[in-house]
């Protein structure tokens, strides 16, 4: 059986390389990328700067954090920007020094692979299938006992797509507080949310300083080769702690420009939030129809399914469907679920009609 099935999604190289296909000729529905691509108008905008690339960034990025503030709502001094999520996650747990560090799953691999690098003993708490994932606020807090150091989840949850509510958040923040529990929040498909404002946990920042929401573009604004990510924290600890000990210029010349115009572009991130919206509605209420499958509500811009049948595996369908070009999650590698599980996120209607169709003829 491939081991590229248990990787990172979007792994279009490796796949190119195994299956002897094209990786311009896959559609791939496993890395979650925005499918509008990359904004023509920055792209536009970048070409006709290039001469940036002589000039050293802004070492205190205020331009760009600024365009951060406008975006989020955040305060502008309590926003931390990096060479992708992936370094703020990696410094913020470092930074906590967590004996023990508790994680909801199922989760994406590098928050345990950090908490591991650190020395710090993890474990999962679990989003119950017999609950739907859903977030059960109640039973997470006796998850959260005094010897824990960190707490660390998704929201919207990957790949489950479920999402807690800021009134969920503000009482596992209060129970973290009251034991010196840190808290960090990746809020990676948070912008893909239909409601986010009654989701989003930045507004909680100012009052919580055990609290980090870490976001980034690799997803929303399908710029993973940017490798900007952004992180919002009062914590004064943290914040000088990142400023001492942080890369100079960690962000380059074209990345914080870029991240500039990313976010005041009022018109795709619209066109983004129509799409997604409107194209999720209408996959989950055709898989509501068919009777092999489990489909789970989402708020992001992929969809968690489970088979009812024992006639195929994610495995095989896995297989199958790569030889049509047709790249999805094995969702198996998560912690908590197994073969009856996938992934696939939103693309282009044509492209979500084309898989849905391929994954009847296999399933039903």
């Amino acid at each position: 059986m491939s081991t590229l099935i248990h990787q990172h999604g979007g792994d279009l190289d490796a796949i190119q390389k195994q299956y002897h296909i094209p990786k311009n000729e896959i559609i791939d529905f496993s890395g979650n990328i925005n499918p509008l691509g990359f904004p023509s108008s920055v792209k536009k905008c970048l070409s006709e700067n290039l001469d940036i690339l002589s000039v050293y960034p802004d070492k205190n990025y205020i331009a760009l954090k600024k365009a951060i503030s406008n975006y989020t709502g955040a305060d502008i001094n309590h926003i931390v920007v990096g060479n992708g999520s992936t370094e703020l996650i990696s410094t913020f747990i470092k930074n906590c020094h967590a004996k023990k560090t508790l994680i909801l799953g199922p989760a994406y691999s590098e928050y345990e692979r950090e908490a591991s690098l650190c020395g710090s003993d993890y474990n999962y708490t679990a989003l119950e299938e017999k609950e739907n994932f859903c977030f059960h606020t109640e039973k997470l807090l006796t998850a959260l006992t005094p010897e824990i150091g960190l707490f660390i989840f998704c929201n919207p949850n990957n790949p489950t797509g479920t999402i807690a509510t800021i009134s969920d958040i503000q009482k596992i923040l209060e129970h973290c507080q009251k034991y010196h529990i840190s808290v960090m929040i990746d809020e990676t498909y948070m912008e893909f949310c239909q409601n986010l404002e009654q989701c989003c946990a930045i507004s909680l920042v100012k009052q919580f300083d055990n609290l980090f929401v870490i976001r980034g573009t690799s997803k929303f604004f399908a710029a993973p080769g940017l490798r900007l990510g952004y992180g919002i924290s009062s914590n004064t600890t943290f914040l000088e702690t990142l400023k001492q000990n942080q890369d100079p210029w960690s962000v380059n010349s074209i990345a914080a420009f870029a991240g500039e115009l990313l976010f005041s572009d009022k018109k795709f991130i619209e066109q983004t939030k129509e799409l997604i919206f409107s194209e999720r509605n209408r996959c989950i209420s055709i898989l509501k129809t068919w009777k092999n499958i489990t489909v789970y509500h989402s708020s992001s811009n992929f969809i968690l399914l489970k088979l009812k049948t024992n006639m195929i595996d994610s495995h095989t369908l896995f297989e199958k469907l790569i030889q049509k070009k047709l790249l999805i999650r094995d969702a198996s590698s998560f912690t908590f679920l197994d073969d009856t599980f996938l992934r696939f996120c939103i693309r282009m209607p044509e492209q979500n009609t084309k898989l849905l169709e391929e994954l009847k003829i296999l399933i039903e």
